[in-house]
């Protein structure tokens, strides 16, 4: 089975668990789709295509957020074989059913388990996926009408899955699902429990965190325990407080600056990334102001910046729309600002010495996620002590100390 996976961790994670099931299918191209914007769906029809024109004789079954929103879509392409939904790609009988559709109601009750792997086809970093689905109503999101309910895997299944990985050599592995600091288990207990249970573990990794979720027991755990790495990824999407309103999120413009803070307190090297969206409907300039003044107040160098997408069947998409070259401008000004801060947070590194995965011959990511050009470094998936030596463009440079 040949595997085309678009999107989010959490679809490279159940690539790994369909290619597991699937493994012995050797006439079929799975496409795990994407849904997050209009974009991402066009860019899947556009693959479902290319490949069929280059492998002509083989099945085409096509799975995932896309397929479970827009099922008839993509089995109205004379490519497809098959469209399954989300929960019906993990499951053998349906992969190999002769259904033309196999798309059940997501927000069906079901118990959920899925298989133990061992691998992620020649990566050095390992998804765990913790849970499933999303029990809130962002408006401009169309993921939860996708993903369903949240649910997860039990604390005992993670620790397995985890030890599983570790015996196959991997020494880091990332948490990873739709809303994981809503795991319905207890996010901070799992990840005590985790890094407690299988000690051989050297680095965790955890996948974009709600900072509504993120309380002052999940900032000790940086301090208790070194193997959680020195970086977060948060969903803030905005900086000023009335957008945040109305986008249906849960936390506050000077609750992410104080995160920021609280976890610079625990540990200093701390890098933060963000999730931020330009010219969501209603935003004035001084909206994106306070958006811009927030990053800057909070130092968040690593920012995936989207311009709004409309994303029929959310409620954002009836709201009072902002000019699109507006909302272009905007995401441009942002990854200015994000690339100006990146380059100092290079600058300051400088002459330091990190903890580096080398991820392919001659690079690798620092512990805090900085991509990093190690020229001596040969054994992919070793952990090596580097110094920072200079910064040359959107990386830095370093060599192997001795």
């Amino acid at each position: 089975m040949k595997i085309l996976t678009f999107g989010c961790r959490l679809n490279t994670f159940e690539s790994a668990m369909i290619n597991k099931i699937g493994h012995c299918m050797d006439d079929v191209i799975f496409v795990n789709t994407c849904a997050v914007t209009g974009e991402a769906e066009r860019q899947c029809r556009q693959a479902i295509r290319k490949v069929h024109r280059e492998f002509p004789h083989m099945k085409i079954i096509v799975g995932g957020c896309a397929a479970q929103l827009h099922p008839e879509v993509y089995a109205a392409m004379p490519e497809v074989t098959r469209v399954l939904g989300n929960r019906e790609k993990l499951v053998p009988e349906a992969l190999f059913s002769s259904e033309k559709i196999l798309v059940g109601d997501i927000d069906t009750p079901a118990s959920w388990d899925l298989p133990i792997v061992s691998d992620f086809d020649g990566r050095v970093r390992a998804f765990l996926q913790i849970q499933q689905g999303c029990d809130h109503a962002c408006t401009f999101c169309i993921v939860r009408q996708a993903r369903g309910r949240n649910i997860g895997i039990k604390p005992q299944k993670v620790i397995e899955q985890a030890r599983c990985f570790v015996e196959n050599g991997f020494s880091e592995i990332v948490l990873t699902g739709v809303d994981i600091t809503s795991y319905p288990y207890g996010f901070n207990a799992l990840i005590s429990q985790l890094l407690t249970e299988v000690p051989n573990l050297k680095r965790l990794r955890l996948g974009s965190l709600d900072p509504a979720c993120i309380d002052n027991e999940f900032i000790e755990l940086f301090k208790k325990f070194p193997a959680l790495m020195p970086h977060i990824h948060l969903s803030v999407q905005a900086g000023d407080d009335l957008i945040l309103k109305r986008m249906g999120r849960r936390h506050l413009r000077h609750q992410v600056i104080e995160i920021c803070q609280k976890l610079r307190q625990v540990r200093p090297d701390m890098v933060f990334g963000a999730d931020i969206i330009a010219g969501f409907p209603t935003e004035t300039e001084q909206h994106f102001i306070n958006t811009m003044s927030m990053v800057e107040e909070a130092n968040i160098a690593l920012l995936h910046v989207f311009p709004y997408s409309i994303r029929p069947g959310t409620p954002a998409a009836k709201m009072p729309m902002v000019d699109v070259q507006i909302r272009k401008e905007r995401a441009s000004r942002l990854r200015n600002l994000g690339q100006s801060l990146e380059a100092k947070l290079y600058d300051s590194l400088i002459g330091t010495t990190r903890s580096v995965l080398i991820e392919r011959e001659g690079q690798g990511y620092t512990d805090n996620y900085l991509k990093v050009a190690v020229p001596s470094a040969k054994n992919i998936g070793e952990i090596l002590s580097v110094k920072m030596i200079q910064r040359r463009e959107n990386e830095l440079v370093g060599k192997t100390e001795i």
